[in-house]
């Protein structure tokens, strides 16, 4: 019995002491992973943090190189306050207005261009009212300076309330000066266009008349010059048909012109020593018998030869039109060609005693195409615009003064192109 006793105590100390030691055993590993799990946990939240810290970062970068290239004033209202906090201005320009810090929104609306300032301020109050969601605006600006720029805004509300009421709104600027610079050129391009149709409309239906005209003169007088009775009249009758085979000859020429312009034949400018004297005493010898049908007297005035390096064609083409012109217009008295050296530039003119043309029509409209001062004499009023065309292709102007019934002087300034 002593013996079973003794054996079973045994087996229980035995029993015991391997229970402990596991404990003993196993209590600073159940503390060492402990340890493990809380460092690795406070390692774990520690990455999330720092990752979510980049991704901000990363989302920064890009949210400012969007504003960057957009070129965008970012801001920000206090609804209840109704005062704004600019963000970020990556605007481009030096002279455009950049609110304070806790400005006040109205203070705004006084920079804005009067005929769109209340358009933008009734849009900015139905967005703090919560009566709209967006809205979007292009206004003219004055800042401190008083310079004006183009300006467009988008803006949208933010936060609300508990009740539904705007408590933010948030909003993006830009400066929009050459969006409106080519909306204006598209505008006047798209005007000048319209213009060019109806004056091409007038021009087509006016050729018909102009062409037409010489023609049943030409064919008139060819067939009644058989049945001519005597020599004065038989000449009459060819001074007649030479008078309008002229006329038809320079509208042909005329419309020529036109399309060399159009094409661009114009565009090879062959530049030489022009004698302006010799080209003026050519043109007007040319003239010389049509001055005299007229009882007109035409004169070269300058008696110095003067040499210009320009291209010689063109020079004359524009002279000859100036002087077909003052011929068409002048019925009494005389033609005078000339040029003038001035400091800056040569001038040269064709000066006439004509009707004159109306102040009003002295101006660069006239040299447009298409445009006639008088409806009733012949012409397809291309002339002028040739002129100033050539000039343009030598980097010279053309102009005109006039006084009504005492002449006009048409002139071509070339400006420090002389060449003695």
């Amino acid at each position: 019995m002593t013996n079973l006793t003794d054996t079973i105590f045994l087996s229980i100390r035995s029993w015991l002491t391997a229970d402990v030691l596991a404990w003993i055993i196993s209590i600073p590993l159940i503390i060492f992973l402990a340890i493990s799990w809380f460092v690795l946990t406070r390692r774990v939240k520690r990455l999330k943090t720092q990752v979510e810290a980049m991704s901000d970062e990363v989302g920064n970068i890009e949210y400012d190189l969007v504003l960057k290239a957009m070129k965008l004033s970012t801001w920000r209202v206090d609804v209840p306050s109704m005062t704004i906090n600019v963000e970020s201005d990556y605007r481009e320009g030096k002279d455009l207005f950049i609110p304070q810090k806790g400005t006040p929104v109205e203070k705004i609306f006084k920079h804005i261009a009067t005929e769109q300032a209340q358009a933008v301020r009734n849009a900015f109050l139905n967005l703090a009212a919560g009566r709209e969601e967006e809205t979007y605006q292009e206004y003219q600006m004055t800042n401190a300076a008083g310079k004006k720029y183009w300006a467009a805004m988008f803006a949208t509300i933010e936060k609300r309330d508990l009740n539904g009421r705007p408590l933010t709104i948030v909003g993006a600027t830009t400066c929009i000066d050459t969006t409106k610079q080519v909306e204006q050129e598209l505008l006047e391009a798209r005007n000048h266009a319209e213009e060019s149709d109806r004056l091409k409309s007038a021009f087509l239906a006016n050729i018909t008349h102009e062409v037409r005209t010489p023609l049943h003169a030409i064919v008139g007088f060819s067939d009644i010059l058989p049945l001519a009775q005597s020599d004065e009249e038989r000449q009459n009758l060819i001074d007649l048909i030479k008078q309008n085979n002229a006329h038809l000859l320079r509208l042909f020429d005329d419309m020529m012109n036109v399309s060399k312009l159009e094409a661009g034949s114009y565009q090879t400018i062959e530049n030489t020593d022009v004698s302006i004297l010799e080209v003026l005493r050519e043109i007007a010898d040319k003239y010389t018998t049509p001055c005299k049908e007229k009882g007109l007297t035409i004169v070269v005035d300058n008696t110095n030869n003067h040499l210009l390096q320009t291209d010689h064609d063109r020079l004359k083409e524009i002279i000859n039109q100036y002087v077909s012109n003052a011929v068409k217009f002048t019925e009494t008295g005389e033609i005078r060609l000339g040029y003038t050296k001035k400091t800056d530039r040569i001038s040269i003119w064709v000066r006439d005693t004509g009707i004159g043309i109306p102040a009003d029509k002295c101006n660069d409209l006239l040299f447009e195409r298409f445009v006639k001062v008088n409806e009733f004499v012949p012409g397809t009023g291309i002339g002028l615009s040739i002129c100033r065309n050539l000039a343009k292709s030598l980097k010279a102007k053309v102009g005109v003064e006039s006084v009504m019934g005492k002449g006009s002087i048409f002139w071509i300034d070339f400006f420090n192109e002389r060449k003695e």
